[in-house]
């Protein structure tokens, strides 16, 4: 096969693959081709849709490359999908999800221990966003859920690994660290409110 049939196979292969995405050595197996060679021909794939008047590109996030679409058109893609449901965070919702996305995997006991209030409410909405998830049981009485980010909590932010996140000042005062973290999400909020 020529470089342009690779292409091809490999952007059907993403389009298949949807939100889930494909890893480099998922789609060097199915090409049966090295990683490298499979890179190569990714590489050639973004090229083509960065030198093209084209709506979709392909990026790695999370680790898995996907089909995206441009965020030069998000104000678009905007008014497409707006709806109650998609709607942004509150601020019980961004310190909540500051402190999993820090401090991770933690139960809810920790989280109202570091907010100093109840967080029943923004769980279930960073759930139901699928920002967080369960990532397993802590031990000790009662088993409690420990929570995590979500591979669409790196999407969302544009990360492709947690280690992405930026790094938090060593500080003496759990306190400022919270105050931290919020400005961190408050300013991520406001950056990306254009484009949810």
């Amino acid at each position: 096969m020529e470089m342009h049939d690779y292409k091809a196979v490999v952007e059907g292969l993403l389009f298949a693959a949807g939100d889930e995405g494909l890893s480099l050595q998922q789609i060097a197996l199915v090409l049966e081709l090295s990683e490298e060679q499979t890179l190569q021909i990714i590489q050639e794939l973004k090229k083509d849709y960065q030198q093209r008047c084209r709506g979709i590109e392909v990026n790695e996030i999370a680790g898995v490359f996907q089909l995206t679409t441009k965020k030069e058109h998000a104000s678009y893609l905007k008014k497409l999908v707006e709806s109650p449901g998609s709607s942004s965070l509150s601020q019980a919702a961004l310190e909540t999800l500051a402190i999993i996305a820090y401090r991770q995997p933690i139960t809810r006991a920790e989280i109202e221990e570091i907010r100093g209030v109840k967080s029943d409410k923004p769980l279930q909405t960073l759930v139901a966003k699928a920002l967080i998830k369960e990532v397993g049981r802590a031990e000790g009485t009662g088993r409690p859920i420990l929570y995590g980010t979500t591979k669409e909590f790196l999407d969302y932010f544009g990360l492709k690994t947690i280690e992405e996140l930026p790094p938090l000042p060593e500080m003496a005062e759990e306190q400022e660290l919270e105050q931290e973290a919020d400005l961190f999400f408050e300013k991520f909020a406001e950056n990306f409110s254009e484009l949810k």
